[in-house]
């Protein structure tokens, strides 16, 4: 089971991202705080789920969690202040989402910026250890996968519904064919070397 809580805080919420390291669309935050009745045996870093635990948890948090909330930043700002930015960014505005106020706040991996001044600590591979992160991580991963399936709808050729964004080979493969889109971060490095693209002169 996962540590319930970090501090002794009655409402201490938990943060985490997804999508850091993908090619195109959204950077997705989701910050949750806990109560009593938010436990559950499969609660877990959502990287270690199958889609339908994580579907099925999604739920189950959002009906049972004190309050969370979800926020994207967009290429667009990811390409302006870099990924790392944006996706504190992104937990920036989950937070400020909450429509409870949180009196401390435990964050997914080693990098953060204060948060109105608002006591935090940063634990790496924390979605694997405390239950407010890991059930962050499964809204965050839910809520942006929802959103590359839409966006897989307007633009099928990169496989979006499959890679979800993330540099695959074959998503590469159909940048190099069909060229990047709007949903592209056009500050990664989007092909390797020898398959850049020829933009001309």
């Amino acid at each position: 089971m996962l540590d319930y809580k970090y501090s002794t805080f009655s409402f201490e919420a938990g943060t985490d991202e997804a999508g850091r390291g993908c090619l195109a669309g959204p950077v997705t935050a989701a910050s949750v705080i806990l109560n009593e009745k938010l436990q559950h045996e499969m609660i877990n870093d959502s990287k270690k789920l199958q889609l339908k635990s994580r579907n099925f948890l999604r739920k189950f948090i959002e009906e049972n969690s004190d309050c969370f909330a979800v926020a994207h930043v967009q290429p667009k700002i990811i390409d302006e202040i870099n990924i790392l930015n944006a996706s504190i960014k992104a937990m920036h505005l989950s937070l400020e989402k909450l429509p409870i106020s949180p009196e401390f706040i435990i964050v997914d991996g080693n990098r953060f910026h204060p948060f109105l001044n608002i006591p935090h600590q940063t634990i790496v591979k924390g979605d694997a250890k405390f239950l407010s992160i890991a059930t962050a991580s499964i809204l965050a991963k839910t809520y942006r996968d929802e959103i590359m399936m839409q966006l897989h709808e307007e633009f099928p050729m990169y496989r979006w519904d499959k890679n979800k964004g993330y540099p695959t080979k074959e998503h590469r493969e159909a940048i190099k064919k069909y060229g990047p889109c709007k949903y592209h971060r056009m500050s990664f490095k989007l092909l390797p070397d020898q398959l850049e693209l020829d933009f001309g002169e």
